[in-house]
């Protein structure tokens, strides 16, 4: 599994909801996770450690994982399935031993923040749907300051890949994004 922070959240105009950038701790992937607005805020919020006045979801979440005596020890992006994302909350505690709790991403990500927990992503779901790898410092300074997109350089190569893999179903949501690029 690949240790990554939240790197940034970036409008994302072709879906209008969100990109939350996770970027790799040991290394230059991004891996943009598509969010709804509410989480988007919910996982700001938890980025610029604002309290509400109030416990929102995640919050309720992160009280109801404390208030049972038990811990978050990370959360996990774990599958990548039809363009979805599949995540876990791995929680333990003397009175539930260990769980895996099935939960979408941005939920996730929402609580993890809270309790400062371990964020990994498996590297099946890094490789399949990452971003941007091997970034000069110039690329790195555009990422920042630019709204979330993927190269177009990156999709033709990712292209190429899929197809050389015989993974059709794959190569033809990547043309997609080319097409929708160029237009």
């Amino acid at each position: 599994m690949i240790a990554v922070k939240v790197n940034k959240i970036s409008f994302h105009p072709p879906s209008r909801s969100y990109a939350v950038i996770l970027k790799e701790i040991d290394g230059e992937r991004r891996l943009p996770v598509i969010v709804g607005a509410f989480e988007a805020q919910s996982i700001a919020l938890a980025l610029e450690y604002m309290e509400t006045p109030r416990p929102l979801t995640h919050d309720l979440i992160g009280n109801i994982i404390k208030g049972i005596g038990s811990k978050l020890k990370t959360v996990k992006i774990t599958t990548l399935k039809e363009g979805v994302f599949f995540a876990s909350l791995e929680i333990s505690g003397d009175g539930i031993g260990e769980r895996s709790i099935d939960s979408r991403p941005s939920d996730a990500l929402a609580v993890a923040l809270r309790l400062q927990a371990p964020i990994l992503v498996e590297e099946d779901v890094m490789s399949e749907a990452s971003m941007l790898s091997d970034i000069s410092s110039e690329e790195e300074e555009a990422l920042d300051s630019a709204d979330w997109a993927p190269s177009l350089n990156s999709l033709e190569k990712r292209l190429q890949e899929a197809i050389d893999g015989e993974e059709y179903e794959r190569a033809a949501k990547i043309r997609d994004q080319i097409k929708e690029i160029k237009a």
